[in-house]
């Protein structure tokens, strides 16, 4: 099985044993949950990870698309706007200031993503357009499909620390971590988030 990214040579064989986990991620009532984002961290040390090439979010239809992206920390994101109105992009999160001010097109410049943690997007002219980055400091991660699976390939044996998050999770809390164990073995496991109406 091939590793996502490079390894020195002592690790080599634990690489050949690498697993698959897989999540089943549901809100607080059992349904699925599209576009979580689910990320394995080494619980002691860290994984080499490289920017990503070629990342859009785009503006269709008063929309950005796509809503939730995953981005890895150091990537550039361009924003071409398609509407016949201009837009203007913005975000307050701690973790990725900055504007885009009023324009159509594609501006001059991307936009470099440098910390870890969850940036919202907005625009100043159209406000209910939302979207979210959420910049990682892991080649792990995935994000969940209509139907709520995650699936986190070529994981080498070891004890990692497991986050999910979701845009319907509060604002500002970052995903609380599960310690998980990867053997040779494959996992699958289910993660209910509370997102969703409280229970009555």
């Amino acid at each position: 099985m091939k590793c996502l990214w490079g390894l020195p040579a002592l690790l080599t064989a634990a690489c050949a044993h690498a697993a698959t986990v897989e999540l089943r991620v549901s809100d607080r009532a059992g349904h699925p949950l599209a576009d979580a984002v689910a990320t394995l961290e080494p619980a002691q040390g860290r994984l080499a990870v490289a920017p990503m090439k070629g990342v859009e979010i785009s503006q269709a239809h008063r929309e950005f698309a796509p809503s939730v992206t995953v981005v890895t920390v150091g990537t550039a994101v361009a924003f071409p706007n398609f509407d016949r109105v201009r837009h203007h992009v913005y975000s307050f999160s701690p973790a990725k200031q900055f504007e885009l001010k009023l324009y159509s097109g594609v501006p001059a410049a991307p936009v470099v993503f440098d910390k870890p943690g969850v940036v919202v997007l907005g625009c100043n002219i159209h406000d209910q357009m939302v979207a979210w980055v959420v910049v990682v400091d892991t080649p792990l991660h995935a994000t969940s499909g209509a139907d709520g699976r995650v699936r986190l390939a070529s994981v080498p044996p070891g004890d990692y620390r497991l986050r999910v998050w979701h845009a319907g999770l509060p604002p500002g809390d970052a995903p609380a971590a599960t310690a998980l164990n990867v053997a040779a073995d494959d996992i699958a496991q289910d993660v209910r988030l509370p997102v969703g109406e409280t229970a009555q």
